[in-house]
């Protein structure tokens, strides 16, 4: 007899995790608060649907904190292995100039969602929509808002974070499994703007201004890519992939302090060089000799002292290390993604919770964190298909 299968969830990690099990060996049923699943794989595809990253496995797996946690899953389910697989369900991708990956030119989101949708309803997999999750009553059963109580054979959990409410991930869940005295860390922003308090005049000149071609290094981690200054402050991939570390500081001295490099490709040393050979003014040495951007003059400008600008020797160093102070993090609201959810201690190698045997929490919902650029979605995949390797193995013996 087939064991039965309730994913909780019908998002990413959920809709990957249906798509791998065996249907000789369980019965699945998804159970969606929304009308439809997939709604937050659709807001990211909103601009590019952004897949996954070509990055090589032994670099990707870098990517994420905390360190070695996903690793297991991530190899077992590679960035190619996806490519594969969509490739393989008349998904073709390519490799954008950012090294991220796209479906090929012509194939939307929702197109990509259907296949998977399609897949899953060849496989049996049946989907119940508009059930909300309430917990469990004290038989046991799952109960949902409708009225309805289920068990199974096994429950595996996949409800996302707490960002982006409006695709049903707003993290209300966590309160359940508090309830039943599993550990959950409290879910904060990251993949988000972080607040720096500018000049009003320097912001009302350079707002919306984007600082390209950069390096940001908080702590021990460096970032190169591109910012936009805004009137919060700072937001752009080179941050949102500091977002762990400059939390980490916040929590723990209520500010934090990141370094910018505004000429990465030139050492300080090499930077002193071309001002004191060149006979411009200083404003005009940085335009057309470094090529810095007005924005960055701009910058510099308003964060160091007259006295240093206007010394080579200084201005090299604060070119290659301009310190900015930040203050907090944009409202979860507005993040990308978030850190916090189910406390890790809480859960085995094989994401079951410890204390719930059967049961088993997979996706954003772990405490866990990525930048964007595919990583994040690249994780839900992941463990959406090692877990079902798992259930596959289990039941096969």
């Amino acid at each position: 007899m087939k064991k039965s299968v309730a994913i909780i969830g019908g998002g990413s990690a959920g809709l990957l995790l249906a798509a791998f099990l065996d249907p000789t060996l369980f019965e699945v049923s998804i159970y969606e608060r929304k009308k439809a699943p997939g709604r937050k794989l659709l807001v990211a595809g909103k601009g590019g649907f952004n897949l996954t990253h070509s990055e090589a496995i032994d670099d990707f797996v870098h990517r994420y904190h905390p360190p070695g946690f996903l690793d297991t899953a991530l190899r077992y389910f590679d960035n190619t292995d996806l490519r594969n697989w969509l490739a393989d369900m008349g998904i073709p991708t390519f490799v954008g100039t950012s090294k991220r990956v796209y479906p090929i030119k012509g194939i939307k989101p929702m197109e990509v969602l259907q296949k998977i949708i399609d897949l899953l309803a060849s496989n049996g997999v049946r989907f119940h929509y508009d059930h909300y999750w309430s917990g469990w009553n004290s038989q046991g059963d799952l109960t949902f808002d409708t009225g309805l109580k289920i068990q199974a054979d096994y429950v595996v959990f996949a409800m996302g974070g707490a960002s982006w409410k409006v695709t049903g991930s707003d993290g209300n869940w966590s309160s359940l499994f508090k309830n039943e005295g599993i550990g959950t860390i409290p879910f904060i922003a990251a993949n988000c703007a972080f607040n720096i308090d500018w000049s009003s005049d320097f912001i009302e000149k350079n707002g919306g201004k984007p600082l390209k071609n950069i390096t940001i290094s908080c702590g021990e981690q460096t970032c190169k890519g591109e910012v936009v200054l805004t009137t919060f402050g700072l937001e752009g991939n080179a941050i949102y992939a500091l977002s762990y570390e400059i939390q980490d500081q916040l929590a723990k001295g209520g500010l934090a302090r990141i370094t910018i490099d505004l000429k990465p490709q030139f050492s300080k040393e090499e930077i002193l060089a071309k001002l004191s050979s060149s006979k411009k003014n200083t404003t005009k040495a940085l335009l057309d000799i470094l090529k810095l951007s007005n924005a960055q003059v701009q910058l510099l400008k308003t964060v160091i002292s007259k006295e240093d600008y206007l010394c080579k020797s200084t201005l090299a160093y604060k070119i290659k290390s301009l310190e900015l102070v930040v203050n907090a993090a944009s409202p979860i609201e507005e993040a990308i993604s978030t850190m916090g959810g189910i406390d890790l201690n809480e859960i085995d190698v094989n994401f079951e919770l410890k204390s719930k045997p059967h049961h088993f929490c997979i996706g954003e919902m772990l405490d866990w964190n990525a930048p964007t650029g595919g990583y994040l979605l690249q994780a839900c995949f992941s463990m959406g298909v090692y877990l079902a390797a798992h259930l596959n193995s289990q039941e096969k013996g």
